[in-house]
């Protein structure tokens, strides 16, 4: 095999064994040409037990490693998914930066999970990183790859677009009814609280929708952003005692709570220098069947919708079906009784088999991803921006050198 041929068999080693490592697991079973050979995650009994995983579903062989270089030094892996808590994701990419440039680690590609970093800053020192170790990056943002959102964007930007303009409006949502690991609820290890977690994901969709289909996403150049936050649930009394007895003692709303509610916009001008918008609404407040996402496209003739819950799937289950609690129905489920939405194919669903499918496409013909640590850092300083707008109450405008060095004020010390 010469350096023009693509991988044969792209070797993945995954960097976590927590909740998002599980999904990529259930979505690379639906991808060929790939295997997870390895599995690095601090805790032994988890690295242990995704790699059982993996060599169950087969598609290792797949060997769980007692340190991150062990793994990025064996030669077993071309590519690495990293899927930390936010908090470790840069240490993470200076290990691989380290192993990489010494030439101890021989790597094609990385991967990271939304969002990049939890401030610009470091968000650009993971993609300065990346490209000073001259690696390929993808950023591992699942709503981008929905089939829905692939499947409407092409109908739209095909059929409507050259008949009536393009379109001027996108408008996303993710809510449920909070995350499920205490590190989410912190500020200071998340980044912050919702808007950081969720509408990271609501951004860069409503960004994506609206870039002409093989547009670089620079084709929109962003001039403005505004938000409002709010604690509307977890800061009240009962639920911050809830918190506490699910979470442990170390989340503390009453003291220290992070945002559960944000409401942001974001306006761009198109290369004809009009007005286009997204709009996003995420919350750790919604109460439903479990997780929710709708995500819109408008324009001058047309419009397109999905929501993740309006399923061709229910099931109806009776006050006498009693049983314990689960998410086998749909992700953050709140409720196991009544008419309920079954998402009969998660990873399919929210993005994880597309995504997965097109890095590892991509890494295995050695070009860069669709959506690559560029898109990161730009997600990140809209991040910023909108955190910032929420803090002195006014709209933020473009170019924002302050930025570079802002820190969301949950997450300040």
């Amino acid at each position: 095999m010469n350096g023009n041929d693509p991988i044969a068999t792209l070797r993945i080693g995954l960097i976590g064994s927590g909740f998002i490592a599980n999904f990529h697991l259930q979505a690379l079973v639906s991808v060929r040409h790939v295997a997870v050979t390895g599995i690095y995650s601090p805790t032994a009994a988890h690295r242990e037990a995704l790699a059982a995983k993996a060599n169950a579903l087969e598609i290792g062989p797949c060997r769980a490693f007692a340190s991150l270089e062990a793994m990025l030094i064996s030669g077993e892996v071309d590519a690495v998914w990293i899927g930390v808590p936010n908090f470790a994701r840069l240490d993470t990419m200076r290990e691989i930066h380290r192993l990489v440039t010494s030439r101890w680690a021989k790597l094609v590609g990385v991967a990271c999970e939304k969002p990049l970093g939890r401030t610009l800053a470091e968000a650009r020192e993971m993609l300065r990183l990346a490209e000073d170790a001259k690696l390929l990056h993808g950023y591992l943002e699942n709503q981008v790859f929905s089939s829905a959102v692939q499947r409407g964007k092409d109908i739209v930007w095909r059929r409507a677009v050259p008949a009536c303009g393009r379109p001027y409006l996108a408008r996303a949502a993710e809510e449920h009814s909070g995350p499920h690991m205490p590190w989410f609820w912190q500020g200071r290890r998340q980044g912050g609280g919702v808007l950081s977690d969720m509408t990271c994901h609501s951004v860069e969709v409503g960004r994506f929708l609206l870039t002409k289909p093989g547009a670089p996403r620079s084709d929109l150049k962003l001039v403005s952003a505004s938000a409002t936050v709010g604690n509307l649930k977890w800061t009240r009394p009962e639920y911050v005692k809830r918190l506490k007895d699910m979470m442990g003692p170390e989340v503390d709303y009453a003291s220290r709570p992070a945002e559960d509610f944000a409401r942001s916009a974001l306006t761009f001008l198109d290369p004809d220098g009009n007005e286009v918008m997204v709009e996003a609404t995420n919350s750790w407040a919604y109460v439903g069947a479990g997780l929710r996402i709708l995500i819109e496209l408008l324009g001058p003739e047309y419009s397109m919708e999905f929501s993740s819950l309006n399923t061709g799937l229910k099931v109806f289950l009776s006050r006498d079906v009693t049983g314990g609690q689960g998410e086998d129905l749909v992700e953050k489920q709140n409720a196991e009784q009544g008419l309920m939405p079954v998402v009969e194919n998660e990873a399919d669903i929210y993005g994880y088999v597309g995504e997965n499918r097109h890095m590892v496409d991509a890494f295995r013909h050695r070009r860069q991803p669709i959506e690559t640590f560029h898109d990161g850092v730009a997600v990140a300083e809209m991040l910023m921006a909108l955190y910032r707008s929420a803090e002195i109450g006014r709209v933020i405008t473009f170019p924002s050198p302050e930025l570079e060095t802002y820190v969301p004020p949950v997450a300040r010390p």
